[in-house]
Parts: C-alpha cells; sequence; structure tokens
C-alpha cells in the first residue's frame, strides 16, 4: 500500500472524510482520480469536472505512485 503521508498533494484529515485521503483544499478522494482514470477519462477531463483539484496535483498523486510503485518492483 502507498504511504501518501508523503505526498504533497494530499491530506488526511479524520474530520474530512472519515480520514480518506484527498486532494489538499478538497473534500475529494484520491480514489475518485484513479476510478475515473479506469473508467476512460483523461487527466484533463478529470480536472475539469471536479472544480478545486489543480492539475500539478493530479500530476503529483499519479507521479507519487508510479514512483511507488517502481520501487515495490525493486524489492
Amino acid at each position: 500500500m502507498t504511504d501518501w503521508s508523503k505526498c504533497s498533494a494530499v491530506e488526511s484529515d479524520p474530520e474530512k472524510m472519515g480520514g480518506a485521503w484527498v486532494f489538499v483544499g478538497t473534500r475529494l478522494p484520491i480514489s475518485a482520480l484513479f476510478n475515473n482514470l479506469k473508467a476512460g477519462a483523461t487527466i484533463h477531463e478529470f480536472v475539469e469536472w471536479f472544480p478545486g483539484v489543480e492539475l500539478s496535483q493530479v500530476e503529483d498523486v499519479l507521479q507519487f505512485e508510479i514512483d511507488a510503485l517502481a520501487v515495490k518492483v525493486k524489492v
């Protein structure tokens, strides 16, 4: 499992969305990004559909996950 606490684009607060990892400054869980991408959305569509989420945040989250997966593969 990815340690999202090291990603500056997301935050977790028990009082916000039950502690789910959300994009900083929003109540939108990062799982919404992955679910939308899985369904065929582009990152540009995602940012358009969810005002308040910046393209740079999406890119940071995706790069963070790519890096985390790369570390897991090396083990």
